[in-house]
């Protein structure tokens, strides 16, 4: 039974890692007795994976860095706009109920 290259490909990670069937590694091997492009495909899983944009990034990584560190410090300037605003808000309540209503915090004795 002849099996198609794309059904091959999506096997050969789990045949190159030791990891398929005994039924799927058998059909891989038969394809693999002919099929020349199959054959590069799982020689070039055994070539390390290049590292050549290693500076790129770790510049990368620290602008995602000096990022992190704008976010958080615009966090702890809106906290505080926070809280600011909240404690300005209930002082005016504080005040217009103390003043036009004759709300007192403290009761008179």
């Amino acid at each position: 039974m002849k099996i198609s290259c794309d059904i091959i490909k999506d096997l050969l990670p789990l045949y190159h890692d030791n990891v398929c069937s005994n039924d799927s590694k058998t059909m891989v091997e038969e394809h693999l007795d002919y099929c020349d492009s199959c054959k590069a495909e799982l020689r070039a899983m055994d070539e390390e994976l290049p590292l050549n944009n290693t500076e790129q990034n770790l510049n990368e990584a620290e602008a995602v860095k000096k990022l992190s560190r704008r976010w958080k410090k615009g966090m702890h300037k809106s906290l505080l706009k926070g809280i600011l605003i909240t404690i300005v808000i209930v002082v005016l309540v504080a005040l217009v109920l103390y003043s036009f209503i004759d709300f007192k915090l403290i009761p008179k004795p």
